[in-house]
């Protein structure tokens, strides 16, 4: 670390649990964050300014001006552009140390699995701030596969939800909570509606969580899922077990005991 990064790291290596080693670990560190919209605008930043070395941020969207309710990374100025090049753009001006990737697509299962298997293997964490049943449940069998931990969140009308699934541990993945032949209903701010500080709310625990588990800090969310009702301010936790009949992660565990 230069003298710079000591002194714009200073307020985390004050802390006991990260010191200088944490955030050289953060330094060396690489997070994929698959959208750049609601969570992602609140997630990115955070990651960021702690000075995660490599953020690779995938959006295949643009930023529409019904957006900025919420997604506070772009601006007004930024409307028409594609969210990746406007977060990239933003990410430059709070932290130019990061190198940040921008892939403009949507991404399938074995996209990603490129992704975290290909020339970008150096990849850490997985963040899901994706708005779709679909690209969650893909997102959620790349990582299986590479045996990278994913930081899973969702934030509808005043409801948000955040937990890591950490295959690594032995623990459950998203399919054991929601199993993908069973689909959720989609849901879409467009037609239900968010409330703006919610997905700051979620977004910025899935960075806080995506930290820890790069720095190799305190005990994730792993095995929780942590629930969030905005409009009586009430955080509850239900424990989440790993199934053995899941389609995505059982015979992956079985095979290898």
């Amino acid at each position: 670390m230069n003298d710079d990064q000591l002194l714009r790291y200073s307020r985390h290596i004050l802390l006991d649990e990260i010191g200088i080693e944490g955030q050289t670990r953060l330094l060396e560190g690489h997070a994929l964050v698959i959208g750049a919209g609601g969570l992602g605008a609140a997630a990115l930043p955070y990651l960021a300014a702690a000075g995660i070395g490599t953020l690779t941020v995938v959006d295949d969207d643009t930023v529409d001006l019904t957006n900025l309710q919420r997604q506070i990374l772009h601006t007004t100025e930024s409307v028409g552009q594609p969210k990746v090049a406007s977060a990239q753009e933003a990410i430059a001006r709070l932290n130019p140390d990061v190198r940040v990737n921008a892939v403009q697509r949507r991404l399938d299962a074995e996209a990603i699995s490129a992704l975290l298997a290909g020339a970008n293997s150096s990849v850490s964490v997985v963040l899901d701030c994706s708005d779709n049943f679909a690209t969650r449940q893909a997102t959620n069998l790349a990582c299986v596969r590479a045996g990278v931990p994913l930081v899973s969140g969702a934030a509808i009308r005043f409801d948000g939800q955040i937990s890591v699934f950490d295959s690594r541990a032995g623990g459950p993945c998203y399919a054991c909570l929601f199993p993908p032949d069973e689909p959720a209903p989609e849901v879409a701010c467009a037609t239900m509606g968010v409330f703006s500080p919610l997905v700051g709310m979620v977004g910025t625990v899935q960075a806080a969580e995506a930290l820890k588990l790069v720095a190799g800090i305190g005990r994730s969310l792993a095995g929780r899922l942590l629930m969030l009702d905005g409009l009586s301010m009430e955080w509850t936790t239900m424990r989440v077990a790993r199934q053995a009949s899941c389609p995505v992660c059982g015979a992956a565990h079985e095979n290898s005991h």
